[in-house]
């Protein structure tokens, strides 16, 4: 019989220490680092694929109006819509219900199993989405978003509450961003696929073959979220034993509380009562504002720039992927120095910059191009920072499938305003959507500010009077959520 010992694990990384492990006959017992590094890259293999595709179409659903604007939706089903209001009615009904939904979607979530719960919203709004294509009328149109918003209200906070099953406040912010970051693909893929179908000489007009490709395989995938995305912890069949009790372990580090299909009411209660969750509000208030009126009007935007319908599609590509990779960075730098508030107001700042310059140089077309990718670089970094600023901070899992779900509603009025402040009449300047826009952004980097500055006095209060903990220890957050003597912001 072979055996082998591991006595130190030092950086060969557990790629050669597993295959190792599956020659020997007989167990190996490893350190607690190893077993974690193949604990997380099991968890990643399986949790972000799927759940990264479903926002990568939650988000094409979403926002591929503004690519069938430009493929003839106006002139077919809104009667040309001359002032480009009607569209602006349709675009903002989805976040009607989607604001509304929001706080109940995320607290019922928790009284439900994550991969059913998830899977049905997932297959209930792919279906809205792809009978968008059906539309014969502006009530069509309105009555498909508005289903929209509902369904999609149940996947976005639950997802937010879900990675903090698995993943430390030391590997969560870098995760959020990779899943947000689809936010951005959604926007590059969409001007791909937009492009490509303006190209085409379907049967049928080119935006209802555009609500059915980024539809449909939203359904495929809410089928098999249900076989396949893990339940909890403490009752999924894709852990072992061990993997088990080490994941549940991890959940503990740092908070502790009232885990599993449990509510508590004190907990709803303080989220509503907690003042940082109405500043986080104001914060995703101005970024929604921000987001909303990228998705809706970006393409309209970059056709002023003088290109055609089908270069202006394909141009919306490049902005939206830098925005991917700048959250990626700065949201892994996030993580490693455990700061929050000084990186989000500075990606706040970059998308100030580019509103800035497209309003203070109106015709130079290479610089109002690059204003885009300032834009959306920062405001899509702003948010996935902003989610995992306060999943931790709200210190148990009642409080955050409370207090989530209420800054993000609060953050999704501001999409219907994004949606109103760009008017066909007002290009190509759109001076004020982009000065509405801009000043939002600069006072949401002023309220992170103002947070930062918060959880960093409140820290150093209970330092003076608790002592400073373990920051691995478990604190016990099931009475006082976040204001438990021993809980430590991520400031």
């Amino acid at each position: 019989m072979p055996s082998l010992i591991v006595e130190d694990y030092s950086n060969d990384d557990a790629e050669n220490l597993e295959s190792r492990i599956d020659q020997a006959d007989v167990p190996i017992p490893l350190d607690q680092f190893t077993e974690e590094k193949r604990l997380l890259r099991k968890l990643d293999r399986r949790i972000l694929p799927i759940t990264c595709l479903l926002y990568l179409f939650a988000y094409l659903d979403r926002s591929n109006l503004g690519n069938a604007r430009l493929q003839g939706l106006p002139e077919d089903v809104l009667g040309g819509d001359p002032t480009g209001e009607l569209f602006a009615t349709v675009y903002s009904a989805f976040f009607i219900t989607y604001i509304i939904c929001q706080v109940p979607g995320g607290i019922l979530s928790k009284y439900n199993n994550p991969r059913i719960w998830i899977g049905s919203a997932a297959i209930a709004w792919g279906l809205c989405s792809t009978l968008m294509a059906t539309a014969q009328n502006f009530a069509g149109l309105v009555v498909a978003r508005l289903g929209l918003g509902v369904f999609e209200a149940g996947f976005g906070p639950a997802i937010v509450v879900y990675y903090s099953f698995y993943y430390t406040k030391a590997e969560y912010g870098t995760r959020l961003a990779y899943w947000l970051g689809f936010a951005a693909v959604a926007g590059a893929f969409g001007g791909l696929i937009a492009f490509g179908i303006q190209h085409s000489q379907p049967i049928i007009a080119q935006w209802r073959l555009l609500f059915i490709i980024e539809g449909a395989p939203t359904i495929l995938l809410g089928i098999l979220c249900l076989f396949i995305l893990p339940d909890r912890p403490d009752s999924t069949s894709f852990l072992t034993e061990s993997e088990r009790k080490l994941a549940l372990d991890r959940m503990s580090r740092g908070t502790s509380g009232d885990t599993g299909h449990t509510i508590n009411r004190r907990h709803i209660i303080a989220a509503f009562l907690d003042w940082r969750v109405y500043v986080a509000g104001v914060i995703y208030f101005g970024l929604n504002c921000a987001l909303a009126s990228i998705s809706a009007f970006l393409p309209t935007i970059i056709k002023t720039l003088g290109h055609s319908n089908a270069v202006a599609q394909l141009l919306t590509v490049p902005p939206y992927a830098s925005a991917g990779i700048a959250m990626v960075l700065l949201s892994y730098s996030s993580d490693r120095m455990q700061s929050r508030g000084i990186f989000t107001a500075a990606s706040c700042l970059i998308g100030v910059i580019g509103y800035i310059l497209l309003l203070a140089i109106p015709n130079n077309q290479h610089i109002r191009y690059f204003a885009t990718f300032c834009i959306t670089s920062g405001t899509y970094t702003s948010i996935g920072l902003v989610n995992a600023w306060f999943v931790h901070n709200l210190g148990s899992e009642t409080k955050r499938a409370t207090g989530v779900p209420i800054y993000g509603a609060i953050g999704q009025i501001g999409s219907i305003l994004g949606s109103h402040i760009y008017p066909l009449s007002e290009g190509p300047t759109y001076t004020k959507g982009f000065s509405i826009t801009c000043g939002l952004e600069l006072l949401a980097a002023l309220c992170a500010i103002l947070l930062s500055v918060s959880f960093r006095w409140d820290n150093q209060r209970r330092d003076k009077l608790y002592g400073k903990p373990d920051p691995d220890a478990k604190v016990d957050t099931s009475e006082l959520a976040d204001k438990a003597p021993s809980f430590r912001y991520v400031p």
